[in-house]
């Protein structure tokens, strides 16, 4: 396989936006199928959700793997979901993808997940080309989207092509860089047919190709001089500046069409083996094992030593399914390899490429390929080489989750049933959390919202066979100090033969409430006064002492321990005792440091239907929610507000119902603030009584 001709890219948007749809259409394109599926038909549904759950809903609930070829180029897609739910989908897609295609819509523009996926993208340093969906929409606004995407995105979006049309009278598209008309005809828009641009465009379009050429000016001092000479601009040229920028993540070159009545895709394909890198075009850094600060340089060449990262898991009938990245080097079916977290060698005794949930037995895979392997056991994010102790990938940023619920099974032998399923989907899905509450016994499911966890239950019930019982949504809160206290805290403890000695003296600082870190340990301690050895004992006892917080046992975060100074003992202290002493120490001091529980604030959208948003903005105001901005378009209301957690539940049944079924909303975690006074005392006084009712 030429390697420089293979493109390794996800579709990733907000919900409801047509990532799908776009999918589908690119396998039909390509040739992989002969026949389109639509997310909500009756048809069989679309070939990238093969889960009944994503047929029923017509939502994409997992991320999809395919190979598809376009022009020569082989191409590896995935295809994302929209809801901050599966965010962990999206998460784990993007740091293995050579580059990725953000999907909007063009009516509703850059939305709250829109946003989420940006940060994705650029947490990664993923290049993209933005796709606007939907042109044949009433009230589709092109140039209102890409102004969205650079004032809220900072993408430096410009038009690589013009609609003829907007809404029902859009017929196709101008090529910017040719200048050139195209059309999508045939009975499926497979015969592209390139055209001389109607007069009525022309002027338009000459005026939004200098605007492209102005912006891609910024990375070619070559195409500057020949633009302010006027000279004319040759098209190898432009796309030789076009791919530049977009690989430097500087630039998003913008394309448009309509996936749904099958217009402007071939196109966007056009672009992504145009101006998306290949695999050899990617900086790829590892850890070295021995030594993390040291890093190697990975090089996309399959004669170099084997590195992949495991980025997926999935249980199925015949065992676990790992989907692979390989990095650099090659694999071959039947051989071992070493597993860099554990230290284990593991055998591969299948390689597969995916289709959806189809699968081809191939022998071998080599750099810049994602493949899915047989017969190993390991987490998401794991690092394989084919050697001991080579070097480490950094893993990929997992949330943590904000809703909790409490399951049983209705019938007790069913127990074991059940535990298998949550251990499956456990180590299928990193946001997905279970713990036993070791007071009330219960089984307690953590995740990122209630359309999450209504998924696993739901396939709990038809994947497994087992009834369960659910008890009310929980929200996770936090528990932070809100003012600085000093310690001076002395842990002593004679018993017969050596005792117990530690003393630590320094102070508890409360974080600000976008602090990066949740937890930040300082130390002071000069001459010896406490021998180094122990201060990561002070350092770990502090620690262990987060999980559970003494206002109503919830984490503790937002907190900067500092230890200034202490004193120790020739033989009684030791590694335990200074542990203990910071356990101890942390706790009388984090009670007087005025602890407030923290809740999960979530940034919601609502779309209505404009008569409806008085009553909407109603009710956000009643659940304690603040409006932040709303804006009308096309007598569409599209209201952006911050509301607590516990205030969502049930949102969307209610939304519904104040706007006659019309209305619309996505949320996702905004941050943690303050728990009013009165509402805290509530919550510590139901913990309470869960905990007396436990014993």
């Amino acid at each position: 396989m030429n390697l420089s001709k293979l493109r390794n890219i996800g579709v990733s948007a907000h919900i409801d936006s047509g990532k799908t749809t776009l999918s589908e259409r690119v396998l039909f394109y390509t040739g992989r199928i002969h026949r389109m599926g639509e997310v909500r038909g009756n048809d069989g549904g679309a070939t990238m959700d093969h889960m009944d759950q994503e047929r029923e809903r017509g939502i994409t609930i997992t991320s999809a793997a395919t190979s598809v070829e376009w022009k020569g180029h082989p191409i590896n897609l995935i295809d994302t979901p929209g809801h901050v739910d599966f965010t962990v989908e999206v998460e784990r897609s993007l740091r293995v993808l050579d580059g990725a295609v953000l999907v909007l819509c063009a009516v509703g523009g850059v939305q709250a997940q829109t946003m989420t996926v940006d940060r994705q993208m650029k947490r990664y340093h993923v290049p993209r080309l933005a796709f606007i969906n939907k042109m044949d929409r009433t009230g589709a606004a092109p140039l209102r989207v890409v102004s969205d995407l650079n004032e809220r995105l900072g993408a430096n979006a410009f038009l690589m092509q013009l609609p003829m049309g907007e809404g029902e009278t859009f017929t196709g598209v101008i090529d910017l860089v040719r200048m050139k008309s195209l059309y999508f005809e045939g009975t499926d828009g497979e015969k592209v047919r390139e055209d001389e641009i109607p007069a009525e465009f022309i002027e338009d379009a000459e005026s939004h190709r200098q605007q492209m050429l102005e912006s891609l000016a910024m990375y070619s001092d070559e195409l500057m001089e020949l633009l302010l000479s006027e000279e004319s601009i040759s098209e190898e040229l432009v796309n030789e500046v076009a791919r530049k920028a977009c690989i430097q993540q500087g630039a998003t070159p913008v394309f448009l069409g309509t996936a749904f009545r099958n217009k402007g895709v071939q196109p966007l394909l056009d672009a992504i083996i145009k101006y998306l890198p290949s695999p050899l075009e990617r900086e790829i850094r590892a850890s070295d094992v021995s030594d993390p600060d040291t890093k190697i340089q990975l090089h996309a060449d399959p004669d170099k030593p084997f590195v992949g990262m495991a980025f997926k898991i999935v249980d199925d009938p015949f065992g676990q399914l790992t989907f692979l990245r390989i990095y650099q080097g090659r694999i071959t079916k039947g051989g071992t390899f070493v597993n860099q977290r554990t230290g284990k060698a593991e055998r591969f005794s299948r390689i597969v490429r995916m289709h959806a949930d189809k699968r081809e037995e191939i022998d071998t895979a080599s750099a810049g390929d994602i493949v899915a392997v047989m017969g190993i056991n390991c987490a998401s994010g794991d690092t394989y080489t084919d050697r001991q102790k080579y070097c480490s990938l950094e893993s990929m940023f997992v949330p943590d989750p904000v809703i909790t619920i409490a399951v049983a099974p209705t019938i007790r032998s069913e127990s074991d049933k059940l535990g298998k399923a949550l251990h499956r989907f456990r180590r299928e899905d990193p946001t997905f959390r279970v713990r036993t509450d070791e007071e009330t016994g219960e089984i307690l499911l953590s995740g990122m919202g209630e359309l999450h966890l209504e998924i696993y239950t739901e396939r709990i019930r038809r994947e497994y066979g087992v009834e369960v019982e659910v008890g009310a949504p929980k929200v996770s809160y936090r528990e932070a100090p809100m003012k600085t206290v000093e310690f001076n805290y002395k842990h002593k403890k004679q018993t017969g033969g050596s005792g117990q000695y530690a003393h630590i003296v320094g102070k508890l600082i409360p974080l600000p409430e976008d602090a990066d870190e949740p937890y930040v340990f300082e130390e002071n301690v000069v001459q010896g006064r406490i021998p180094k050895q122990y201060i990561p004992s002070v350092d770990k006892g502090f620690k262990n002492s987060l999980k559970k917080g003494p206002v109503a046992e919830y984490p503790v975060v937002g907190i900067k321990m500092v230890l200034d100074d202490g004193t120790f003992h020739d033989v009684d202290s030791s590694d335990k005792a200074f542990q203990i002493c910071a356990q101890d120490c942390f706790r009388e001091t984090f009670r007087k440091s005025n602890p407030a529980l923290l809740e999960p604030i979530m940034k919601i959208e609502i779309q209505c239907p404009e008569q409806f948003q008085g009553p909407v903005v109603g009710d956000i105001n009643s659940r304690r929610g603040i409006i932040a901005a709303t804006e009308t378009r096309d007598n569409e209301a599209v209201i952006l507000a911050e509301v607590p957690l516990a205030e969502t539940f049930g949102y969307a049944t209610d939304l519904r119902s104040m706007t006659q079924g019309q209305g619309v909303f996505s949320m996702e975690l905004l941050c943690y603030r303050k728990t009013p006074a009165s509402i805290q005392e509530t919550i510590v006084a139901d913990k309470k009584a869960q905990l007396v009712g436990a014993k």
